[in-house]
């Protein structure tokens, strides 16, 4: 496995890597009313693209195809953390997370985890601050704002 930096040339497939593994990965805990609302699959990719381009973001590729990707802001808000819906438990998350929470040498990692995640952050070491309702298209989604101390 090869973990890259991010290039815009990515931002196509890292939007179709996030819906499907959104509309696969997280159907276990989110309803498909609720998936659809998260995970629309129209995304504004000029958005994304600065987004991604503005924060520290990295690429995991496997034989020439990405296969999860994450990234994170300089104060710790670690934004996105995402691994394709084919390549789960290949420890892509772990490597992608660890070198995203070294990254700015910040002393804390904020994130905000779907129900899904939630045992992998903790696995982590973060904590659990609180539960939170997000309202995306007028539906409610549960998620966690988890924090960890380095």
């Amino acid at each position: 496995m090869i973990i890259r930096k991010y290039l815009p040339s990515d931002c196509k497939y890292l939007t179709e890597l996030f819906y499907q593994t959104v509309h696969s990965i997280n159907a276990k805990d989110y309803t498909d009313e609720q998936l659809n609302a998260w995970a629309t699959g129209n995304v504004d990719m000029e958005e994304w693209n600065q987004s991604l381009s503005e924060h520290f973001s990295l690429v995991a590729m496997k034989d020439g195809i990405i296969t999860g990707f994450g990234d994170i802001d300089r104060t710790g808000y670690l934004d996105r953390l995402f691994v394709h819906k084919d390549h789960q438990n290949q420890g892509i998350a772990t490597a992608i997370c660890e070198k995203l929470e070294l990254t700015f040498g910040v002393s804390k990692i904020t994130t905000h985890v779907s129900i899904t995640a939630k045992p992998f952050f903790l696995h982590r070491g973060y904590s659990i601050i609180k539960e939170q309702q997000v309202i995306r298209s007028n539906i409610p989604l549960t998620n966690y704002i988890m924090e960890k101390t380095l």
